[in-house]
């Protein structure tokens, strides 16, 4: 699988061939580093922006209505754009991609306190420019998300272990972000942390233009190893409407991913949920106040890092639907359970922390999932559309959990949280695609992703 391979052993060449052996590794070994340390970058600035812009607009506006209608302003063209930029991803090649959107959020974010110093920043005028940061984040965070697999595979690195290290670097940017962000603020106000912000998009828009090996991100070839080719009509090269049906088309044809995406859809929701509404009003109502909700995500943050990590190292020898499952079971319902029975914070906190432990070990199973089974050439279409439907739940999280409380009241509302998310993980898990979690431990199987990756290298030698 190596160039080096194929090349002469003797005579004067026998020299350049190892050095080219030894070029690729470390071609292979800055692929993931740079794409992750991108990454990392693009998501610590988001962070602090997410402290940041909504303390802007409070202390501006004093208005929590008008602090809520930005926030919705940014995750919604998030979720939309990011389903539809799948054929983009596709076609123009996700580094390009990458690269271009996160140099649009820089300027979009870059433009609030330039416009606010100037005068010229009306409200409607803010809610069109974090639209725009939104619609940008959105294809590139697809972007980043699916070049994992190619730099896995030039890293000779198990797609469980690279996306157990994105899942790291995605966790320690929410773990040292949010405090980053809040630090920032207090000490510099709400606008330095928007230029911090901007600095890292364009940061990472360098990193991925410059850190990765020369060849990585390009467009996929239309044809990808065991799966039929794409036909368009007169040999044009197909449009993109019929690119964003092929992503629909695969996904109906995949019962295992559609079943991942329900669930976590579902799982998604309630997260929402207790995050935004339930847990705020259940540390208002017992007397631990505000600081109860960053110790409990806190210690769920920095558990599930050091499951993330464990996760990256042995995952790939686990058996996956067993621990997958085990995960959902410690993340899910205790968290609302713990809450219902007004337990101590002692308590709250070892539960949060269990369950934080066992969440670090989802995301590298479900990316490793998703990379195997969907080719190269659909990648950005399959998972833009799937996350797209997988966050669709996360706006009403907080709407449901709302009218539950104010209806039933908040232990209820918890009771009935909890009991939907361990109904919705575990008996999920009885239905017979799930079997297809483990099908790669089998001998001889070869994932579709590797696959695409390996004969993308054999046009390149």
């Amino acid at each position: 699988m190596t160039a080096a391979a194929s090349g002469p052993t003797t005579g004067p060449a026998a020299k350049p061939v190892a050095d080219a052996g030894g070029s690729s590794r470390e071609r292979g070994a800055r692929a993931l580093t740079g794409l992750l340390a991108a990454t990392a970058v693009a998501l610590t600035g988001t962070r602090v922006s997410t402290v940041a812009l909504p303390w802007f607009v409070l202390v501006t506006t004093g208005s929590a209505t008008q602090t809520g209608l930005v926030a919705f302003c940014e995750m919604t063209p998030y979720v939309v754009v990011k389903a539809l930029a799948g054929p983009l991803v596709d076609r123009a090649g996700p580094r390009r991609i990458s690269s271009s959107t996160d140099l649009v959020s820089a300027a979009a974010v870059g433009a609030v306190p330039l416009l606010h110093a100037l005068g010229l920043l009306s409200f409607p005028l803010l809610l069109a420019v974090v639209a725009v940061v939104g619609a940008a984040r959105g294809p590139g965070d697809l972007a980043k998300h699916v070049m994992v697999p190619e730099a896995a595979e030039r890293g000779r690195v198990p797609l469980e272990r690279a996306t157990g290290l994105s899942g790291v670097t995605e966790r320690l940017s929410s773990t040292l972000g949010l405090p980053a962000g809040g630090i920032l603020v207090a000490l510099l106000g709400p606008l330095t942390g928007l230029v911090v912000n901007a600095a890292c998009f364009a940061l990472a828009a360098l990193l991925v233009a410059l850190a990765l090996p020369r060849g990585m991100g390009r467009p996929a070839p239309p044809e990808s190893p065991g799966r039929p080719p794409v036909e368009a009509p007169s040999g044009a090269e197909p449009g993109y409407w019929r690119r964003l049906g092929e992503g629909f088309v695969f996904l109906r044809g995949e019962p295992l991913l559609l079943a991942v995406i329900v669930m976590v859809g579902i799982t998604n929701l309630l997260d929402a949920a207790l995050n935004t509404v339930l847990l705020p009003v259940w540390a208002d109502r017992s007397g631990n106040g505000p600081a109860a909700i960053g110790l409990s995500n806190g210690v769920l943050g920095a558990a599930a890092i050091a499951g993330s990590l464990l996760a990256a190292g042995a995952a790939h020898r686990l058996p996956r639907r067993a621990v997958f499952f085990t995960g959902f079971l410690l993340v899910g319902a205790p968290r609302f359970l713990v809450l219902a029975a007004d337990a101590p914070m002692w308590a709250v906190v070892a539960v949060f922390a269990v369950g934080g432990f066992g969440s670090g070990f989802l995301n590298p199973i479900l990316g490793a999932i998703a990379f195997e089974r969907v080719p190269r050439a659909l990648l950005g279409r399959v998972n833009g559309l799937g996350d797209a439907l997988a966050w669709a739940g996360i706006p009403i999280g907080g709407l449901v959990a709302g009218a539950a409380v104010a209806a039933f009241g908040l232990a209820p509302a918890l009771v009935a949280g909890g009991v939907a998310y361990f109904l919705t993980t575990n008996l999920a898990g009885l239905r017979p695609e799930w079997r297809e979690m483990d099908r790669s431990r089998r001998p001889g199987f070869r994932p579709v992703a590797c696959a695409d990756a390996e004969a993308a290298r054999a046009v390149e030698r």
